[in-house]
């Protein structure tokens, strides 16, 4: 039985990305943008990419969400759709919590590298969610 977890921001994020980027499926529109390949975490959690909803799905480029590196876990501030962000992240048994900005923002916690694999399902609510808005 496996004791270890992997609990290094930096990782974290990088395994986070390819998962992202590799998913050809449901993913397959969502990119990784403005990476930051050499980032430090920080207390307060340093940018290390966006994900973007290509603009072959939409009329534009579609900014869904922000990577944030912190020294033991990930945070990751979904920009669009903060309802199904939430309510996906709850179903995943991710930490979530709301952040009162303008628009409104989810903050979706991944804090060891398993829960990376739980986060992907918070994107394809996300992803489906926008794709279903910008059709109608």
């Amino acid at each position: 039985m496996v004791i270890d977890r992997l609990t290094d921001g930096k990782r974290i994020a990088q395994i986070l990305s390819s998962e992202i980027t590799g998913d050809k499926k449901a993913l397959q529109t969502l990119s990784v943008t403005d990476a930051t390949p050499d980032i430090e975490p920080t207390a307060d959690g340093a940018l290390a990419y966006r994900a973007t909803l290509d603009a072959d799905t939409t009329d534009t480029a579609i900014h869904v969400a922000d990577v944030f590196v912190q020294a033991d876990r990930v945070r990751v501030e979904f920009r669009v759709v903060p309802d199904v962000a939430a309510a996906a992240g709850a179903r995943a048994n991710l930490r979530v919590r709301p952040k009162a900005v303008s628009p409104p923002r989810t903050i979706v916690f991944v804090e060891d590298g398993a829960q990376v694999k739980w986060c992907m399902p918070v994107f394809e609510a996300v992803v489906d969610a926008v794709s279903a808005e910008d059709v109608e």
